[in-house]
């Protein structure tokens, strides 16, 4: 069975040795999800925001990407509910994977132009984040992309090797936004 590797972090709070074992204890749960030959890490951040307890669980799986948030009152509930949303993701992602052996193929993902009005009181960027962007094929961005609950998806198209975009459009189907230089 997989071993995961688990890297705890907290804010605004201590991580007391008997939360660091429950923590612990609970990620080590998602090792039965895991087959033998992969390799998984899981990075556990907890803070307390306003009175919030929050537990953010995100399971690295070989470059697949799987996140949980918990917030409650109650850092233990929240530990629970985030771990609770990556079982069903991995549940998720085991069906996936074998709908895309068995099932039919994402045949083409057709980009759109959307354009937005700009506001005189324009938003400003309030967070970074950085990540390697690991070559794959757009059916597997989309994947990525329904796993991890976001709207889009940033890629490397291993074909071209470029760097490309998925995203959910509000009819429910998906766009590709692919880079030329």
């Amino acid at each position: 069975m997989a071993k995961t590797r688990i890297s705890i972090s907290g804010k605004n709070l201590e991580i007391t040795e008997a939360l660091r074992s429950y923590v612990e204890k609970k990620v080590a749960k998602l090792d039965k999800y895991l087959n033998d030959h992969r390799t998984a890490s899981a990075e556990v951040m907890l803070r307390i925001e306003r009175g919030i307890h929050i537990a953010e669980v995100t399971v690295n799986l070989s470059g697949v990407l799987l996140r949980g948030e918990g917030k409650t009152g109650d850092m233990y509930t929240s530990v629970d509910s985030a771990v609770d949303r990556i079982e069903r993701q991995l549940n998720k992602f085991k069906t996936k994977l074998w709908k895309k052996k068995e099932g039919p193929k994402l045949s083409e993902v057709q980009a759109s132009d959307q354009e937005g009005a700009e506001e005189p009181d324009r938003p400003r960027i309030v967070r970074t984040k950085r990540f390697a962007l690991k070559p794959m094929d757009v059916e597997e961005a989309v994947m990525q992309m329904e796993l991890l609950g976001h709207d889009f998806f940033v890629f490397r198209d291993a074909d071209s090797g470029e760097v490309s975009v998925v995203y959910r459009r509000r009819d429910g189907n998906y766009g590709l936004i692919e880079s030329e230089f």
